[in-house]
Order: structure tokens, then C-alpha cells, then sequence
């Protein structure tokens, strides 16, 4: 019998667990896992129908959900034409959606992936395989793509300076930090606190699965070019910027030791440079005449101690915040994917 091409297989979850399983009686046969299809979409007529029709081919026992952010076009029509389950978000931004996905639907596994066509459906399959096999928490698409126009090197710095900065600062286990094709655990999604508005929730995702050490994955899969006549909503400069304020933000709240201890080295050794001439004057005349300064040096100094003593207290917090947030993520129960393999 003739085999199907690897790259157009079909991933189907059997029903139940065979039979003929260790220590299972013909009623203690596990459901299969839910698994969804989790689709953001503003202003995508032209492309979310290729990719419902993609995911339904590749995947044909998901639920595909497209959520609608505000779109001026077709693309409600267009998704549901092409077999979606169709909702809205009016709060305009990928995070106010991905948060209300989140929150609504309810799976075992969730696919998360853009509605502008430029990912491989095929690479699903190998991704939830990975999650269920090595029982993972989050599996990232890494992108591959030698498409020029798919992946503009304006966008291929950023993504490399961006994710540079949270490997050195967050943990070196993580490659593609923006890709928005990921596979996720139902205790990921369930525990996730989903704060982000805009692009920069795929940094949320990354910095809060490394800051609990959940076990992550990547897979390479395809990167293309958009379909023609659809237009991509990514700015380059104002995007990355909200990125970088992002991780900032990030940093502070995570990680406000060390953030705070930056400023007060800072601090302190500005206040040093302008007080140190000032008190070798006095030792040597036993005269203040830069009074100005002196009183500028201390200040600088005062400030220097009051950010090290906040990152401190802070730091204090943070550790009862990530024990909080730690608990929910384990009161979730862990997957159980025991049998299940690609068909």
C-alpha cells in the first residue's frame, strides 16, 4: 500500500488507548486529548481561509477557533465559509486576544498560530508529538525561512537582539522568542496570567516559562512569504520598541534585584565622580567650597542605597509572587499522553 508523503500526513489522536494496554481494563480506556487550533486574526480575508483549510487537513480531529480582532474586511465570512468556529475580541491587540482564548476553551492541547499564512500546517503534528512525548509544557515553531521578503532583516535583528537579551537574562533555552506558532499544555494555558495587549505577549509566554522553569521544546518548521494581496501588520520600529519596553518592564518585575542593583551602581558611582574632588578638597584645606556639589554627591548616594534597599524588598515580593503563581500552575493536573502517538 502506498505510503502518504511525510509532509502531508495526517495527524489523528485515537479514540481510546488500545486494548491490549498494561494494566487497563476494556473500561478504563482513556479519551483521546482535546487538542484546538487557536487562530488571532484582524484583517486576514485572503489568507485565514488557507489556513483553517490547512489545519483541517493536517490535523482533522481539532477544533479550529479564529478570533476576530475588529477586522474591516471579510474575514469572519472567510473563515467560517472555510469550516472555523468563529468568535470575536473587541479589545483591540494579539494580547487582549490570545487572553480571551485562553480563557474561553477549554482543551488539552492548544495550538496557537497566526491567521496570516505564513506558517507550515505540517509541522503541528511533530510539534504536539514532541509536547506528548517528552511531556512538555510549551513547544515553539523555530522559524526557517530563505524567503527574504518572509522574514525581513530588520525583523531577523530584532528577533535576535530581543531574544539574545532574554536568553542572557531569563535562561540560554530558547532560540525563536517572537514566533507566534507554539503548542501548549492545557497547565500552561490555565496558569498563564495573560497581561500583555499587544505583539509582545509571544515575550510573556518565553519569560514566564523560563521564570518557572517549565519544560519547553522547539521544532523547525517552514517560514513563507504572506499570500498576495495580504498585508502584514507588524511595524517594524514601533512594534520592536513596545517589545523592548516589554522585556524591560519584564525585568523589573521579575527579576528586580538585579535591576534595581544596575541603578544603584549607577547612581553611586555618579555620586562618587562628583563627590570624591570634594572631600580630597577638604582633607587637604579643611574647606567645603562646592557646597552645590557636595549636596548633589550625597544625594546621588542617598538614592543609590534607597534603589538597593527597594530591589531588595522587591526581590522579597517577586519570590511570594512566583511561589503564588508556581501553586496555580500545579494545581492544574499534569497531562497524561500516555499512547498517544501520531496515526
Amino acid at each position: 500500500m502506498p505510503v502518504e508523503p511525510s509532509s502531508r500526513r495526517r495527524f489523528r489522536l485515537p479514540d481510546t488507548l488500545p486494548q491490549t494496554a498494561p494494566g487497563l481494563g476494556p473500561d478504563q480506556r482513556r479519551a483521546a486529548p482535546r487538542v484546538a487550533v487557536l487562530v488571532p486574526c484582524y484583517n486576514e480575508e485572503v489568507a485565514i481561509p488557507r489556513v483553517v483549510e490547512a489545519f483541517r487537513a493536517t490535523l482533522p480531529d481539532a477544533a479550529i477557533y479564529v478570533y476576530d480582532n475588529n477586522s474591516k474586511d471579510r474575514t469572519i465570512e472567510t473563515a467560517r465559509a472555510a469550516g472555523a468556529i468563529v468568535r470575536t475580541e473587541s479589545l483591540q491587540g494579539k494580547g487582549h486576544v490570545v487572553r480571551r482564548m485562553f480563557a474561553d476553551i477549554e482543551a488539552d492541547i492548544y495550538v496557537l498560530v497566526d491567521g496570516d499564512d505564513t506558517y507550515e500546517a505540517a509541522a503541528a503534528p511533530r510539534m504536539i508529538a514532541k509536547l506528548a512525548d517528552e511531556k512538555l509544557d510549551m513547544v515553539t515553531g523555530i522559524r526557517i525561512s530563505e524567503i527574504q521578503e518572509a522574514y525581513r532583516p530588520g525583523h531577523r535583528f530584532g528577533n535576535l537582539m530581543l531574544t539574545g537579551m532574554v536568553r542572557t537574562i531569563f535562561g540560554n533555552r530558547i532560540t525563536d522568542m517572537l514566533s507566534g506558532y507554539r503548542v501548549f499544555s492545557r497547565r500552561f494555558v490555565k496558569s498563564f496570567p495573560a497581561l500583555a495587549a499587544g505583539f509582545e505577549t509571544e515575550t510573556e509566554f518565553t519569560v514566564h516559562a523560563l521564570e518557572l522553569m517549565l519544560p519547553v521544546g522547539e521544532v523547525e518548521t517552514a517560514y513563507k512569504d504572506r499570500p498576495a494581496g495580504s498585508t502584514s501588520k507588524l511595524r517594524t520600529f514601533s512594534d520592536g520598541w513596545r517589545i523592548l519596553k516589554a522585556i524591560i518592564a519584564l525585568v523589573k518585575r521579575e527579576k528586580p534585584l538585579p535591576f534595581f542593583s544596575w541603578i544603584a551602581a549607577a547612581l553611586l558611582l555618579v555620586g562618587l565622580g562628583f563627590g570624591t574632588p570634594v572631600v580630597w578638597e577638604f582633607l587637604a584645606t579643611g574647606l567645603v567650597p562646592r557646597l552645590p556639589t557636595a549636596v548633589l554627591a550625597m544625594g546621588l548616594v542617598l538614592l543609590s542605597f534607597l534603589s538597593f534597599a527597594c530591589g531588595m524588598i522587591l526581590d522579597t515580593v517577586t519570590r511570594g509572587r512566583m511561589e503564588a503563581k508556581r501553586t496555580a500552575y500545579l494545581a492544574i493536573p499534569a497531562p497524561d499522553f500516555e499512547g498517544v502517538r501520531p496515526g
